[in-house]
């Protein structure tokens, strides 16, 4: 007699009040292939269902810029700011419901690290360390930043929460606060490029300030969305990071955007094993700790395709999600795959080079088929 387990990540679970099908989702993956106005296009909603139709329970947006002050990060990146952007979301967000998966929006503001935008700002006027990313359209070293005023940081907190209230109209089923990967949130919260001495700045609890306010400000706009939030300690441009003081700071962090309205944490890898990021000194992991100090859902991600991994990942008490980035783009019908028990295939870096853009994907997979 044959028997047949079922992958832990193949069970429902719930996020919020969102019920989902499984605990696989698509991570968030910039593809900087909107319009240059930054609309949405009929190739990305195909893109996005695909992974829908692939059984994946739950797909995150790309980044997505809230404002057109200075939030946007990349040339043809999506946005979240005008009308014209939640009617080209609409389309995404319909097809990914219509094959039985659930959308939540990335709002991201780029800050310091902004390539397609002419006005970088930043918590304080310091250069980015590492240099632009040339498979997003950049080169060279980033500039100095602008220092954000008061006022200026307020207009941020007011960008996110009118951007969420933009993706309910679209048809997201929630919003996920982008305080990860060095962008302008992950900016405040980071020592090296805060040297603020007001309420945003010195401390971990006040450099985690910013993005408690833009968490509690979005919650409060669309109270009937998920509301969540992503960190990381890693960084697209600085790989070897780690919050300064630990396990310490890491309760404080996660302490501070649970209190602030975050039904689920996030917490991301930069293109790394989960596990060399989320190891501790005293040998715990960053997404249990997130686990015990909030008592929320958390979502892991870092190689998440390795089905012995995700396992442990899930049944150790680590994590209540996985999300997938390579390993979806060259398998988005990884849930399919792993409920059939066949075998998945591996990431070609062509898929993303020499740009990131979905029609490069496309071209990579046409070329396989020829």
């Amino acid at each position: 007699m044959t028997t047949t387990v079922e992958h832990p990540a193949l069970t429902p679970a719930t996020l919020g009040g969102l019920a989902l099908r499984n605990r696989y989702a698509v991570a968030p993956m910039s593809r900087v292939s909107a319009r240059p106005d930054g609309t949405p296009t009929g190739e990305m909603a195909d893109y996005y269902a695909e992974f829908a139709r692939g059984g994946f329970g739950l797909v995150f947006s790309e980044g997505t810029y809230p404002d057109s002050a200075a939030s946007q990060g990349y040339l043809n990146q999506p946005g979240l700011a005008r009308d014209e952007h939640v009617a080209g979301w609409r389309v995404v967000t319909a097809g990914v419901r219509a094959a039985g998966g659930r959308m939540i929006a990335q709002l991201m503001h780029a800050g310091a690290i902004a390539q397609g935008h002419p006005n970088t700002v930043g918590p304080s006027a310091v250069q980015p360390r590492g240099e632009k990313m040339r498979a997003y359209g950049g080169s060279g070293p980033w500039p100095v930043p602008r220092e954000l005023t008061t006022a200026e940081i307020d207009d941020v907190v007011d960008g996110f929460a009118a951007a969420a209230v933009r993706a309910r109209q679209a048809g997201f089923d929630g919003v996920e606060v982008h305080a990860a990967n060095g962008y302008l949130l992950d900016q405040f919260l980071t020592d090296y490029t805060n040297h603020r001495t007001d309420s945003h700045g010195g401390s971990v609890a006040n450099r985690i300030r910013l993005t408690a306010r833009v968490v509690t400000a979005v919650a409060e706009a669309v109270p009937e969305l998920v509301t969540g939030v992503r960190l990381s300690q890693t960084k697209v441009n600085d790989f070897t990071y780690r919050w300064p003081g630990g396990r310490a700071d890491a309760e404080v962090i996660f302490a501070a955007v649970a209190g602030a309205g975050a039904q689920y944490l996030h917490i991301a890898s930069e293109g790394r094993n989960w596990l060399e990021t989320a190891k501790l000194a005293d040998g715990g992991t960053i997404t249990a700790l997130a686990r015990q100090v909030t008592g929320l859902p958390v979502i892991a991600n870092g190689g998440m395709h390795d089905l012995a991994q995700a396992h442990e990942v899930l049944t150790g008490g680590h994590a209540d999600l996985l999300s997938i980035g390579h390993g979806a783009l060259a398998n988005p019908d990884l849930p399919a795959r792993v409920a059939a028990a066949e075998p998945l295939a591996e990431f070609d870096r062509a898929m993303v080079s020499p740009t990131v853009t979905v029609a490069n994907a496309r071209r990579w997979r046409e070329s396989r088929q020829a």
